[in-house]
């Protein structure tokens, strides 16, 4: 049985609650470039954490990485999620493990409608939310769910690549700049949305542009620059912090 190393003592690393995801001394390269150095953090079960920094922190590239993605290639250190180690891991494996990621271009699959594209996350176990429920949690996506998922709005792909997610039995939803090139209305329902998948104990790490927003939404914040981190700590501690919010998030 694997069971997960106690990294509350290491650099950056809250030590507030027992960690449900922790990220120990990680190290990315795109080929020969460096692009995530040496960080460490926790996330809590069920708690929103924000992943903020300027465009090339390395905020994507951790959330790759956290994913097994094959790109960037992770050299050294650990990735522990609910005792399970996923820095060993295939980037299908870590899914199975309960990693589920809603990339940047939310990557719809072409030619297929709605429903198809919620489905083939189900294809194989284990299966998570049930088409009903996501069409509950996202009411657009039941009444075109026999359109074809590319030719939808921006607001309603991301709905479907959310819901997708969901589709999986997943314990951590990775977002990537989920409200980029959305109408404030809708980054509100989308927000919304964020708050009930919160509700039902599912931890999320959120990486957005938008750091006003995401604080106001997030526990919790964990602050990159230049790939190392600079912050670990509270959302609320951000907001409050001018200079902090200035130097790093040019807010």
């Amino acid at each position: 049985m694997n069971v997960k190393p106690d990294f509350s003592k290491g650099k950056n690393v809250a030590e507030t609650a027992p960690a449900f995801l922790s990220i120990w001394q990680m190290e990315s390269y795109y080929g020969e470039s460096y692009i995530v150095q040496n960080i460490s953090f926790n996330v809590h079960e069920g708690e929103i954490l924000a992943l903020l920094g300027r465009n090339g922190a390395g905020k994507t590239s951790t959330l790759r990485s956290i994913a097994r993605m094959d790109s960037p290639q992770v050299t050294h250190g650990e990735i522990w999620l609910d005792h399970q180690p996923l820095h060993n891991m295939k980037s299908f494996e870590a899914a199975q493990a309960g990693i589920g990621l809603v990339p940047e271009d939310r990557s719809i699959i072409p030619g297929l409608t709605v429903e198809e594209n919620i489905k083939l996350a189900q294809i194989a176990p284990p299966i998570g939310w049930s088409l009903e429920r996501i069409y509950e949690l996202f009411p657009r996506l039941g009444e075109r769910r026999a359109q074809e998922g590319t030719t939808l709005s921006g607001g309603e792909q991301q709905m479907l690549a959310i819901g997708r997610a969901l589709a999986r039995d997943i314990k951590v939803l990775l977002l990537d700049e989920p409200y980029e090139g959305l109408a404030p209305v809708i980054v509100d329902e989308i927000e919304k949305t964020l708050r009930i998948i919160k509700e039902q104990g599912i931890t999320t790490v959120l990486v957005e542009q938008n750091a006003v927003r995401a604080l106001e939404l997030a526990d919790r914040a964990v602050i990159l620059d230049t790939g190392g981190i600079v912050f670990d700590g509270t959302a609320a501690e951000v907001l409050e912090n001018e200079e902090l919010r200035a130097e790093y998030l040019a807010i």
